[in-house]
């Protein structure tokens, strides 16, 4: 595979993973009535998906590859 293209598909990953992480933490808000179980649930997956980004930007950053926040 393309270098440039290994890339573009670790970004477009990177950025997918990003917009769920955003999504997950606005869950977290939209939750808040639902009690301390549903509040814990929507904390923990929200750190899963923050995670997974951070996996991915790291990937990037080995690469060489600097993103914008």
């Amino acid at each position: 595979m393309n270098q440039s293209v290994a890339h573009a598909e670790l970004i477009a990953t990177f950025r997918r993973a990003e917009a769920d992480a955003a999504h997950k933490f606005g869950l977290i808000k939209a939750v808040d009535k639902k009690g301390p179980k549903a509040i814990q649930a929507a904390v923990e997956t929200a750190a899963k998906a923050a995670k997974r980004r951070d996996a991915f930007a790291k990937k990037l950053n080995v690469l060489g590859v600097r993103l914008k926040n």
